[in-house]
């Protein structure tokens, strides 16, 4: 059983688990934390904090969290603890997408609803980048991260303009402005970071961010929402 100075990384089959893991283990060293990346729900409900990463298509994401026996675990996380969502992870929080399978007639997929919002495709074809260049959709690479005006403590040291690692189709829209942590912009602003109460979620990839990736699983650690 995870003792409760544990972080659990969630795994339900659809995660970089082990790019998450290793960089939560990096900053937790000193800090008295345990990183545990585990299938059970009963170290899920028994950790203090809660990472939940995500990769590939939403639906399958959402189909395995069902199927694997965690997801009542990661909504009672969602409600009582600090828990940090990444790319798949974040927008799956949401409460639904536009990502859907094929032969869903368009219907996409339902999300967690924890915060509420749209997840929707990026739509830049034929549209030309400042250096002249198409628009690629995936978006894959650097993109600098504008904080929200009203601050929020995993940002803590993290310059504002700070550039993450991206690799995605999809971006969050959430209902409540409010409840948008960051910004980027890829043919429009759009939200990289979601907040909201115990949660913090980001589209982007911390744990391919070098050192101000490294700073936000750091102050996750020490955030007490």
């Amino acid at each position: 059983m995870a003792s409760n100075k544990t972080v659990a990384v969630v795994d339900y089959g659809m995660g970089n688990l082990r790019s998450v893991s290793q960089a939560v283990q990096h900053v937790a060293q000193g800090s008295g934390f345990d990183v545990v990346v585990t299938s059970r729900p009963e170290d899920v409900m028994n950790a203090e904090r809660v990472v939940l990463p995500g990769q590939g298509a939403i639906a399958d994401c959402m189909r395995e969290l069902a199927e694997s026996g965690l997801l009542p675990a990661v909504l009672h996380a969602a409600a009582h603890k600090p828990l940090f969502g990444v790319c798949v992870g974040m927008q799956m929080l949401l409460t639904h997408s536009a990502e859907g399978q094929p032969g869903d007639g368009g219907a996409g997929t339902a999300g967690l609803n924890l915060i509420p919002g749209e997840v929707l495709k990026f739509d830049l074809a034929g549209r030309m980048q400042p250096d002249g260049s198409r628009y690629k959709v995936p978006q894959m690479g650097w993109n600098q991260v504008y904080q929200s005006a009203s601050g929020h403590p995993v940002w803590a040291g993290v310059p504002d303009g700070a550039y993450f690692y991206f690799v995605h189709s999809f971006y969050a829209r959430p209902s409540d402005a409010r409840h948008t942590a960051g910004e980027a912009d890829y043919g429009g602003r759009f939200t990289a970071a979601v907040a909201r109460d115990n949660i913090f979620a980001t589209q982007f990839h911390p744990e391919k961010s070098a050192d101000h990736g490294l700073a936000l699983y750091r102050n996750f650690l020490h955030w007490k929402p």
